[in-house]
């Protein structure tokens, strides 16, 4: 009888175990601005993630709004727009907790995931704004600040490089560019995506022009590049350079 109710104890707990490894699950974590917003994950990141990470569930969370500065997801901007003598100043922070909330509510319902991977396309409004001098430090400090607050230092990430919607010639604009691939390949972590080929339009007189924002095949290229790009980096190979996985 012993042996017996071993043996059924045994299968249960193998049974479990199976399920909670089997239930594992990568997770992107998606924020920015409108050109996250736009992005329907469904479209274009998800069935690219589910394709890629055949073997495993892949689920998101998303906390986005558009015209936000990035000084609205972090706490130390204060001290970091004084560093760079910027005038810029926060009460209190918008979208961080958020990600914190909806992270600990996944934790809940599908315990721990295998990966994490941060997406974040943003940075239009502080190149508007003339703070690209603050965006590198402020950028690092977010990707800290997911890190340890998600308790997740092996946290990857993804970065949507704003696109040419303004030339080079704007000094603020390119400054915010040169800091997010700075940001990407200066972790080893890190990659970006980009975005220069995802806003081509025609206005109603037939001429081309770069927009602010996306097109509907641009918002699905940019997903389909966010997990390209995520699943080299988690299977330890080096991510496309160019910002255009294949």
């Amino acid at each position: 009888m012993k042996l017996y109710l071993f043996t059924i104890l045994t299968y249960i707990l193998t049974l479990a175990l199976s399920y909670a490894e089997n239930s594992k699950y990568h997770l992107f974590v998606l924020s920015g601005q409108s050109n996250m917003q736009g992005m329907n994950p469904n479209t274009g990141l998800m069935p690219e993630a589910k394709n890629l990470f055949k073997d495993s569930d892949v689920k998101y969370i998303k906390i986005s709004k558009g015209g936000r500065p990035i000084r609205l997801w972090v706490n130390e901007w204060n001290s970091i727009a004084e560093k760079h003598n910027l005038k810029a100043r926060i009460k209190t922070t918008e979208f961080y907790k958020p990600i914190l909330t909806e992270y600990s509510k996944m934790i809940k319902d599908f315990g721990k995931p295998k990966s994490i991977t941060f997406c974040w396309m943003q940075g239009e409004r502080d190149a508007k704004e003339n703070l690209s001098l603050a965006y590198e430090d402020a950028l690092n400090q977010l990707i800290e600040n997911l890190r340890r607050d998600l308790k997740r230092p092996d946290m990857s990430f993804v970065i949507g490089r704003i696109s040419d919607h303004i030339k080079e010639s704007h000094k603020s604009w390119t400054g915010v560019r040169n800091a997010q691939v700075k940001v990407s390949k200066d972790d080893s972590l890190g990659a970006w995506v980009d975005c220069d080929d995802l806003n081509n339009m025609t206005d109603k007189n037939g001429k081309a022009r770069d927009d602010l924002h996306y097109t509907k095949k641009g918002y699905e290229m940019l997903g389909r590049r966010f997990a390209r790009q995520a699943k080299l980096i988690i299977d330890g190979k080096n991510p496309s350079n160019n910002g255009r996985p294949n």
